[in-house]
This record gives structure tokens, C-alpha cells and sequence, in this order.
């Protein structure tokens, strides 16, 4: 976790806070409290009382007293296991709401959302940014694809046949994460209004219609089945 994603995530809270360097690092103040210190060496501690807050800090930097699930299988016979905290990739377009409401879901599920666009790109291009946040020291174990209306397209010559398309974008990262975690490992969650991708049947669907919290239970049953411990008491 780096300074850059901390500020992202209180300020996309609407946490106000005072930030500070501290040897090796700098440090994050909230108004309401909570302390956050962030090393250079991407180590990250939390001071304060038990608040909600302080409780999604912890999770998302993975600071966690109970030992590490372990998968029931690799992802498609890699072996690979998420770490301490419970990290899920999510892959989205431009619906932000649902994004956040997907991130949000997940945070009270104890899990640990790894949202693409708040990822330090160092210099990477989507691409590679990608590659080295699922390589293989990453420590993640699912992924949650959003597709959501964000485009139109037809057959060329047939505008009568107009539909609603995901980012091609979107689409392109959905096979890179297929290819890195196996598709038991993968949730496609789509609104009913999109049009799929042709050729991935067979693949985890998890529609719903406005709502992220609609495909809340299934999402919960597979991130389960995937060997991840959710709180029930999300839902």
C-alpha cells in the first residue's frame, strides 16, 4: 500500500484528514481519530480506537490477528492462495456508484478490495500494471468483473440492432484476469440491460438489475466456494 492510495481511499470517503512525514514515510490524521502510517517500505500501521474506519484501514493493509484461510484449490492448478487479507480483484468501467457499492459490499463481507484504477500505475500502462498486481507474488485469489452499460454497438448495417456494451477496455481485462486466475476464480458481475461477450460460456455470471446488493448472496456463495471467509452478516 503506498501514501498515494491511502489519500485516495479517505478521500473518496470524505474523511478529512492532516497528513505528515514521519521517518520513512508519512502519516494520515484523521479528523475523526484514526492514524494511519505509511513506510516506505509499503508496511502500513493503524492507531486508534475501533471504529468502522479503523477497521477498513486494517483490512484493506492486511493487518489481521487470525491466521490465513487456505484455498481448497489452486486457481486452475496454480496453487495460489490470498493472503491474510482476503484481497479480491475488481476490474470495473465507467459506473463509479456501482463500483463503490461493489467495494463497499466487499469491505463489509471482511474482505479486502483491490480496486484497479486506485492502483499506483509507476509508469505501467493498464496492461502491465495489471501483470504486476496479479503476478504471482500478489497474493490475490478472486477477481470481480463489472460490466456495465457504458457503451452501444450493432452489426455493421443493422443500427436497428443496437445494444449495450461493456468498455471494450473491460472486456480485454476480463481475459487477462481469466488467464491469471482460471475462471472458478473469476465473477462476472453484469446488469441484465449488457450484452455478454460472445465465446466465454461457461463462465461465472452474476447478474443483477440497479443494485450491486442484489447479487450479494450468490457473489457470497462463490467467494466461499473459492476458499474466502465472508461475514454473513453483510448481506
Amino acid at each position: 500500500m503506498t501514501a498515494d492510495e491511502v489519500r485516495a481511499f479517505l478521500t473518496r470517503r470524505q474523511v478529512r484528514f492532516n497528513e505528515l512525514p514521519i521517518q520513512s514515510g508519512v502519516q494520515f490524521r484523521c479528523a475523526t481519530g484514526e492514524i494511519v502510517n505509511v513506510f516506505e517500505t509499503g508496511r502500513v500501521s493503524v492507531q486508534g480506537k475501533g471504529t468502522e474506519l479503523k477497521r477498513e484501514l486494517e483490512a484493506w493493509a492486511g493487518i489481521t490477528t487470525s491466521s490465513p484461510p487456505a484455498l481448497r484449490e489452486g486457481a486452475e492448478g496454480t496453487g495460489r492462495v490470498p493472503g491474510p487479507s482476503e484481497k479480491v480483484f475488481i476490474v470495473y468501467g465507467h459506473d463509479l456508484v456501482v463500483r463503490d457499492s461493489l467495494e463497499l459490499l466487499l469491505r463489509r463481507m471482511g474482505l479486502d478490495p483491490i480496486v484497479l484504477g486506485n492502483l499506483t500505475s509507476g509508469g505501467d500502462t493498464i496492461i502491465e500494471k495489471l501483470e504486476r498486481y496479479l503476478g504471482s507474488n500478489a497474493q490475490i485469489g478472486f477477481a470481480c468483473v463489472l460490466l456495465t452499460p457504458d457503451d452501444e454497438g450493432h452489426v455493421v448495417g443493422k443500427s436497428e440492432e443496437k445494444k449495450y456494451r461493456a468498455r471494450q477496455n473491460v472486456v480485454l481485462e476480463l481475459g487477462m484476469v481469466l488467464a491469471r486466475l482460471g475462471r472458478r476464480r473469476v465473477a462476472i458481475l453484469h446488469k441484465e440491460s449488457v450484452e455478454l461477450p460472445s465465446d466465454i460460456a461457461g463462465l461465472l455470471y452474476i447478474p443483477f438489475k440497479e443494485r450491486i446488493d442484489e447479487a450479494g448472496a450468490k457473489l457470497f456463495r462463490e467467494l466461499e466456494a473459492a476458499g474466502y471467509r465472508p461475514r454473513r452478516d453483510a448481506l
